[in-house]
């Protein structure tokens, strides 16, 4: 392991390695005032879920581990009852398929963990240098359309690296870990942009899963994992994606944050000694890939989906921009048991799944008034809309994201109607790329710019993104687009891109132009602007 010596390493070290035993020192800092507590208790606090959010001073938000982003009615309703009681009315689904609690008081941690520990949840492990939440097919064991059940490879992956009570095996990583296992051939998860992804695969008539290393979002961008040349079954996948991570965990750098992903070590050690040493860990012989059985093609797993089970349909509802209350996610509850069975699935587009209904419940659940604001048939402009938190309530958001995406979906059907293909619209607030902006059709990174000597919100605009096994990286296309101006550009790039068949305005608009017809590192500037120049970012 290499020593460190960014200030994240130095608070690990105070803790020996595991910040998980900042739990010993909960029963103080629920007793005194947020102000007191110090730069590395604030960051500590994360491996176990709670997060400081600097643009609500002394209210906190909690991150929810949810594999495979399972969940049931009993837990959305815990969840309703503490956003309500304790937080702000305000939770979110994440594109890791877990929900996030907002709003509530550092004194009220006990309570909630007690509360969620009787409908079998927890935050252990969500934040800082840990295994994220893992993600996985919405619909795993339930469609058709997958090689095999992905899920209970997830569950068992879950439950070595953090279990019920937290893993200290596996809480002093160099930095966060990003996890996908599916066996579903629907490309329905961005596996390209993971640490580790599992996915389906077929080799000598036996399925299992095919191997990606090194993906990575944020600074630096999107850059895609690299196959490892390894097949494994799904009973031995759980073991050898933990000795992955103790890979990275015993050799990964640890100096400068902004280099200590995964990625980093793929890249300096190369896929061939990092599958030697990975040999060396596990007492079986490790087979060369099979084949991958993705298809090109992405679902959303929205709409009226046969499962293979005889008569039962699973209904994904899309959730604009994954934003719920409490009266919201009770009213998911309600009809998740009144028509399914009590489960609901969370999806990395941030949406829901109510599976389980019957064909004959169909269309009274279609009925239902909580459809007509998640909608299963949504516009083309919300139907694959992703945004992150933005500066709501992230420490690092330039730009408010959740109310403009709304806001610019919505001019858009009226611009362009909605009897058009659907286009993925992906936000992400700033470098750090949490909503996933370049694998997006559409991919919008905020940043703040001086326009004649004012600082307003503005993007950069990426296009022609995309995961799965045809991977393509989205271009950055515009440099800097004011968000007052996004309605018109927008519109204009689907309809260029023949995203729309409606008629609308000359494709670009003839103020901006392309970064390819700039000199390097040039914004696109509005007539007889000269001033623009990307900040904070």
């Amino acid at each position: 392991m290499q020593a460190g010596n960014n200030s994240i390493e130095t608070y690990k070290n105070s803790k020996g390695g595991d910040g998980l035993r900042i739990r010993e020192d909960l029963p103080r800092l629920t007793g005194q005032s947020w102000k007191s507590l110090t730069p590395a208790e604030i960051e500590l606090l994360k491996w176990v879920g709670v997060f400081f959010r600097k643009p609500t001073p002394g209210k906190f938000m909690m991150r929810l581990r949810m594999p495979n982003g399972f969940s049931h009615s009993r837990q959305l309703r815990a969840i309703a009852d503490l956003s309500r009681r304790l937080g702000n009315c305000i939770l979110d689904i994440t594109t890791r398929q877990q929900i996030e609690l907002r709003g509530f008081a550092l004194g009220d941690v006990q309570e909630i963990w007690e509360k969620l520990r009787g409908v079998d949840l927890h935050s252990l492990q969500t934040g800082q240098d840990n295994v994220r939440n893992i993600n996985g097919c919405a619909l795993a064991g339930l469609t058709p359309h997958e090689l095999f059940d992905a899920s209970h490879a997830v569950f068992e992956l879950d439950q070595l690296i953090v279990g019920l009570d937290g893993n200290p095996e596996f809480t002093n990583l160099p930095r966060k870990f990003n996890i996908t296992v599916t066996g579903c051939v629907e490309n329905c998860t961005h596996n390209e942009s993971q640490d580790v992804a599992l996915v389906p695969a077929s080799k000598h008539g036996q399925v299992g899963f095919g191997v990606l290393l090194g993906g990575k979002m944020g600074s630096g961008g999107f850059t895609p994992a690299l196959p490892l040349d390894v097949f494994v079954p799904p009973h031995q996948a759980a073991e050898l994606v933990a000795e992955l991570v103790k890979i990275f965990r015993d050799h990964g750098p640890r100096e400068a944050r902004s280099k200590c992903r995964f990625r980093f070590l793929v890249g300096e050690w190369g896929i061939p000694r990092l599958r030697d040493e990975l040999q060396q860990r596990i007492n079986w012989r490790l087979e060369t890939a099979g084949r991958d059985m993705r298809r090109a093609a992405h679902s959303d797993h929205l709409g009226a989906i046969a499962q293979k089970q005889p008569g039962r349909i699973a209904v994904g509802l899309c959730v604009p921009t994954g934003r719920l209350n409490p009266a919201q996610i009770e009213e998911l509850a309600r009809l998740a048991d009144t028509y399914g069975n009590g489960e609901v699935r969370f999806t990395v587009a941030q949406n829901a799944v109510i599976p389980h209904v019957h064909e004959s419940a169909v269309r009274a659940l279609l009925r239902e008034p909580l459809l007509k604001q998640f909608s299963p048939q949504p516009s083309p402009f919300f139907r694959r809309l992703v945004a992150c938190t933005g500066t709501d309530f992230c420490n690092m958001a330039q730009i408010e994201t959740k109310s403009r995406a709304v806001t610019l979906s919505r001019t858009l059907e009226k611009k362009l109607g909605k009897d058009c293909e659907a286009a993925s619209i992906h936000w992400s607030g700033c470098q750090a790329g949490c909503g996933n902006h370049q694998v997006a059709d559409i991919g919008l990174r905020g940043l703040k710019a001086n326009i004649n000597g004012k600082v307003v919100d503005a993007v950069a605009i990426y296009v022609g993104g995309q995961s799965g096994p045809e991977t393509r990286v989205g271009k950055q296309l515009f440099d800097v687009v004011p968000c007052d101006q996004l309605p018109y550009v927008v519109a204009g790039l689907l309809e260029e891109r023949g995203l729309t068949r409606s008629a609308i305005e000359p494709p670009l608009p003839h103020d901006f132009v392309a970064i390819d017809s700039l000199t390097p590192g040039q914004a696109p500037l509005p007539p007889g602007d000269t001033t623009i120049q990307p900040q904070g970012t």
